[in-house]
Formats: structure tokens, sequence, C-alpha cells
């Protein structure tokens, strides 16, 4: 007779059925330290619940800490990796920096195959899509702004699909020049029957393109359904826009993924902000729906309900991650639940039929703006319970004590600031605190879930500061089109925020006119692709860039910088960490934790710090928490993997139970992925793509890595 876990026992419970959905490769569940033969790794994070959840019981909390590498690919000396690798019948599935796709053996990390699509590709994707009706098998991988459907046996396109094995995600969004507008898939779609459902990522500046959600026939790539996260004329939330704004406005767009509760047929959608990010002046109104879970009928694209989580987001608080999809407990019943992560530290717990909040959420005035033109809703959404995983008041008296010399200088910064709370409106030529800061708490790596509605979501706890300014009148072209476009990440100075916003100054003497091109027209990394950038636009930025513009030439700045450039009389003044003057977090620790909420009860179980500094660690500082991009992945076995940190390059191991740190294994390069885990021939693997690209002062290069029991 086997036996099984305590989760593995309620997992059957809460339905046996949806265990064979989801991993079809299953066949047995075992005793914890026993072997299962084959169970993949088939959706991206897991599954199509988006629970980071695997049955597996293998590695247990008694025994991970024998954890060893036994295989380590390789893929390139530079770019980023968040990829979180499919795994289905023994083959696991890749990216490399570049995004060219690669088949590994995923007992022994020995290349079977791989696919060059030529395009040179700046961005990140997260994973794949798999398909299959039993006899056919699909494997959909996101280049930039393309779906190519191949072959998962030899990584050959499908010449049916689409335009000989790809469609273009640029085409159908209602652009004339489709080809100028900034697309890229950087998370895979979800499959529900015969239909890939999809988003993508665009500019956070005018121009972006409208963030409709799609839906696509598998075999043929034609377009079946689409929903405007804008509402067009007669459509509903319409009037929560000015009038037209469809014909003009953009973004509203599921960059982060989504969830399916395949059984019921539904689609759970996070949106973001809506374009520009900082000032909507020309967007009144509680813009519906931007910064929105929406639950649309999979099949047809119906909306069947709605959540708003920010009115009019002038603040970049999109919905970071997707949403997890669990059951709980409540008054007695079974509730099928949606829980949503977002950057501000709240979560938002629903009734996934429907969008009921399962917790009270209560309308709370904030601060208006006072900068011209805007403004803000007056009130914004607020959970009651579970209570927020990350601060969300910065005061003086939780500034950094990590030196007196450090707590006099941040002190001073802070008093010289505006803000410290939530939802406090954008100062004019003043720093206003952002906490948790743009990049937290909640980011793209998502949340796990365990059988018994435990959630566990690692989170940011650092400021930052943003500010707007007053567009320069009297700018020439390049300098009014850099800041238009660029100021956003690289502020109005050129100097960036480095690392992650690196400094353009005399950007000239270290990348040619044909290297910045391309970074502008392919993106890098956080930067996205500025394709719409061209002709005369481009020519005057490069220019500006270099230091060759000649600002004597016809044509104002703010001319040039209206046709199709954003214009706005106010522009942000860039993305800026609060930090001391070595390069830390301004705040006390922790800066990074791993939380596990009991979503039956919305009370938490527990809470550690996620992450280390090794030079604080030599100075008597352990235990700090970090920034840290990437998910946790919980099993049966009991036990919480989670890389995501990037300073001390970890991959670290927790009990679900009690978040008793049980293992850490050095990485090569920061683990910023979710991890994923399987087993092949009866032997459980985790594995995790590091790369150096986050921390440019540690080792750079790329690869993934793989562990098991001896």
């Amino acid at each position: 007779m086997q036996r099984t876990s305590r989760l593995g026992v309620l997992f059957a419970v809460a339905g046996a059925g949806f265990l064979l959905l989801r991993v079809p490769e299953l066949h047995t569940v075992s005793a914890a330290g026993t072997p299962q033969k084959q169970v993949g790794w088939l959706a991206y994070n897991g599954g199509k619940d988006n629970a980071h959840y695997s049955p597996l019981t293998q590695i247990t909390p008694e025994n991970v800490s024998q954890l060893k590498q036994v295989w380590r690919f390789d893929v390139g000396t530079s770019g980023g990796l968040q990829t979180n690798p499919l795994v289905v019948d023994g083959t696991l599935y890749a990216y490399t920096p570049t995004l060219q796709v690669v088949a590994l053996n995923a007992a022994t990390g020995e290349k079977q195959w791989s696919f060059d699509s030529g395009i040179t590709a700046g961005q990140p994707s997260r994973g794949f899509s798999w398909w299959s009706d039993g006899r056919e098998k699909r494997l959909y991988a996101f280049i930039m702004s393309y779906v190519y459907a191949l072959n998962p046996e030899d990584g050959k396109p499908i010449s049916s699909f689409g335009e000989h094995g790809r469609i273009d995600l640029r085409k159908e969004l209602g652009a004339d020049d489709f080809q100028g507008l900034p697309v890229a898939a950087t998370t895979p779609g979800v499959i529900f029957h015969d239909l890939l459902i999809v988003g993508f990522r665009t500019a956070e500046t005018k121009p972006a393109a409208r963030g409709d959600i799609r839906a696509y026939d598998v075999r043929t790539g034609k377009l079946q359904w689409s929903f405007h996260t804008i509402p067009h004329s007669g459509e509903p939330g319409y009037d929560t826009w000015p009038v037209g704004a469809w014909q003009k406005a953009g973004a509203a767009n599921n960059w982060s993924g989504m969830a399916l509760d395949e059984k019921r047929g539904i689609v759970y959608v996070p949106t973001g902000s809506a374009a520009s990010d900082f000032y909507g002046a020309d967007r009144t109104g509680n813009n519906l729906y931007a910064n929105t879970l929406l639950a649309l009928d999979a099949g047809t694209g119906k909306l069947l309900w709605h959540f708003q989580g920010v009115h009019h987001d002038i603040w970049d608080r999109d919905f970071p991650s997707p949403p997890t999809l669990l059951t709980v407990a409540q008054g007695g019943k079974k509730i099928d639940a949606i829980a949503q992560p977002t950057k501000q530290g709240f979560l938002f717990v629903l009734d996934r039929v429907t969008g009921k909040p399962l917790f009270p959420v209560e309308e709370r005035r904030f601060p208006a703006s006072d900068i011209e033109g805007e403004t803000t809703s007056p009130t914004q959404p607020v959970p009651t319970m579970p209570a927020p995983y990350a601060r969300q008041e910065l005061t003086e008296s939780i500034l950094s004590t990590r030196t007196p010399e450090v707590h006099e200088q941040v002190l001073k910064e802070f008093r010289a600031m505006k803000g410290g709370s939530l939802f406090v409106p954008m100062s004019l030529d003043k720093q206003t605190i952002v906490f948790p800061g743009f990049d937290g708490g909640a980011e793209w790596g998502g949340s796990a879930v365990t059988p018994a509605g435990v959630l566990i979501l690692n989170a940011n706890d650092i400021p930052w500061t943003g500010g707007l300014t007053k567009a320069k009148a009297n700018a020439s072209p390049g300098e009014a089109v850099y800041q238009g476009q660029c100021a956003f990440c690289h502020g109005k100075e050129r100097k960036g925020n480095p690392p992650e916003f690196p400094s353009l100054v005399d950007i000239g003497s270290r990348m040619s006119v044909p290297e910045i091109e391309q970074r502008i027209h392919g993106g890098s990394g956080r930067m996205p692709s500025f394709p719409g950038l061209t002709g005369e636009k481009l020519h005057a930025l490069l220019g500006y860039l270099t230091g060759t513009e000649d600002t004597k030439s016809p044509g104002g700045g703010r001319e040039l910088a209206s046709k199709g450039v954003d214009d706005a009389p106010y522009q942000f003044t860039g993305y800026r960490k609060f930090q001391d003057k070595d390069g830390y977090p301004a705040v006390q620790p922790p800066w990074g934790t791993l939380n596990a909420i009991d979503l039956n009860t919305g009370m938490y179980l527990w809470r550690v710090p996620l992450g280390e500094y090794p030079e604080l660690v030599k100075q008597g500082m352990p235990n700090t928490g970090s920034e840290g991009y990437g998910g946790p992945v919980v099993t049966a076995g009991g036990v919480v993997f989670i890389g995501a940190t990037l300073y001390d390059r970890k991959f670290r191991a927790f009990d679900a139970k009690t978040g008793k740190l049980l293992w850490s294994a050095d990485l090569p390069y920061a683990g910023a992925a979710t991890p994923a885990t399987y087993s092949v021939n009866g032997k459980q693997y985790v594995v995790i793509a590091a790369s150096g690209v986050r921390d440019k002062s540690g080792p750079q290069g790329a690869a993934y890595i793989a562990f098991a029991l001896p």
C-alpha cells in the first residue's frame, strides 16, 4: 500500500481529476523519498493554474541537504535568463540569452537540438506553451514580437502555423504601421483547448501598443477573438476614459502572464498601467481595464467580471505577476479562489467564479495631485487581510542605521523628499518616495501555493523615488525625443541609475552608432524596444546621444517629438533607488523576504529574510534580505525551492511548514528565474536558470543548473 505525504493527501482530496489534468505524465503518488517514474513541468510555473506546485515527494525536508549538482548547461557569456523551463517526456526546453531555443536531455543536460530564429533579440522570454491533441505535439516559443510553433522533436517551425511557422503579435492592433509598434512577448500564453491566449510587453511611454488580449488557433495561427483592454466606443468601461481614448491611448497590457481554470473555461488576465505611466492628464478617469484582473470566457473572450487594483494609475503599479488559483475553506465550505499579488504589497484574494473578495476590500482616500491637468482618483482599494507582505510607509524611525554616517546621509536626503506612504502623487522637481519601490513588493516571479491553501511568495522591500519635471520648451529635436522616450529610465541628465539603468553620458565613446541603433530597436533586458523610432526622430536622437546633432536644423524639438513620440508637458525624471552612499538600501532590513500566508484565515504562518550581501555578512550583517527576481516552487514533499537573490547567487530550499532554511548551494550567477522540478526514470531533479546580467559587479555568464539526490 502506498503512502502519501500530508500535502499529497490534501491534494488528492481537493481533486484527483485535477491532479491528472495538470500532470498527465504522473504514474504514481509515492511515499516521501521513493521514486515517482516520470513527472514533467508541463506549463509555465508548473501548471495553467500558476500554482508553482509539484506532486513530487522524493526530495524531503529530511534529505534535501544531500542535493548535489548533476549537470550544467552554459548558454552564453552575456545577457540575462528569466526562463522557467518546460519539461515534457524527459526533454527540457529552454532559451539562451539571445532567445535561441534549446532542447536538452532533462536527466543529463545534453543538447538534443537548437532553433535560431535569426532575430536579434534583446528582451527576456520567460517560458513556453505546450499543446497536444494526443497525436500531434507543438511547442510555442515567444521571441520578441513573434510566436513560433515548433516541432518538439527537432525544433523546426511548423509551416502551417501563421506565416511560415510564426505569427506577428504587432499585427491586428489597429496600427497602420504595425512594424513600428513596441511589442515583445516576454511571458508565454496559456492554452485552452485549441486556442493560444496571449498578452505582450509594450512601452511605458507614448506611443505604446494597445494592450488587447488575443486568442489564436493553435493549428493555423488565425486570430479567434480579441478583448479590448482600452474599451472601444459602446463597450463597457468606455466612459472611464476620455472620449475616443482607445484611438490614441496605449498599454493596459498583460505582460506578466495569466492563469486558467480549465474546467470552467475561464482565463484570468492581470493588466498593467496605461501609458504614460506617471502623467495621466490625457487619460482622465479610472481607466478600465488598466491595472485590472480580468476574468474572461476563454473560448470567446467575453468579460465575466473584473477587479481593478489601482484607479487611474500614475505610480506604475502594474499587476506584476500572474495570479494563482487555489481552493480555500471559509465558513465551513470550500471556495475556489484566485490570489493576485501586487507591487504595493497587497494580496487580493477573490472568489474566482464571481470576483467577490474573500476578505473585505475598502476604498480608502489618498492625497490628490497638485500637478496641472492631473486628476487622481480620490480613493484606492485596500484589502483588510492578509496584512501587506512589504512595508508601505517610510519614516525616519526605520531609516538605515548601518553606520552613523550612513544614517545622517539618508536622513538628510529623506527630509528633502516628499511622501513616504502609499499613493502619494509625484511632485514637480522634487523626489517622491515610492515604498515598496517600483520593483516591489511582488515581482514577475509570482507565488506558489500548496493544496492546503498556503500561499508562498517572495517580496522586495526597498524604497525607490521618482518625480516629474516640465518638458523643456526649447529642446533640440534629439533632446526632445530623448526626454519623451528615454528619460524614464536614464534620467533627464542621461546619468541613469546604475547598474539597472546605465548612464548614457558619452555613450558614443563606448558604443558605435550602429550598436546604439540596434539597442534602440531591439531593446535589452529591462529596456523595451523602440522600433517606431526611425527616420528623422532616430537621426536626431542618435545625434543627441553622440554629441553630433545639428541643433540648427529646421523644426523645433517639440514639433518633432509630437510626431509619434510622447510630448506630455510633464515628464518623469527617472527611476531611482533610495540608497546610502555605499549602494545599500536606505531603509533598515529586511530588504527582501519569503512569506507563507494561510489563505483560509488570511494569517501569516512564517516570514523569513531572503538573500544576503556577502560583503555585509563579513561585517557581521547576515540575513539582511536582498532584492530578488524569480519566484518559488513548492512540492508535495514539503520543500520550497527558490533562487531569486541577486547578490549572494544562492539557490535555497526551505521547510514549507516552518520557513526553516534546509539547504543552499552556490550558483555561478544569480538565479533570477523561477525553478522547475520534475522526475526522469524515478529520479527527482530541480533546475534553475542563472545569469549575471542583473549584477554587473559579479561574474558574467548564463547557464542552467540541475540538482538531484545522490
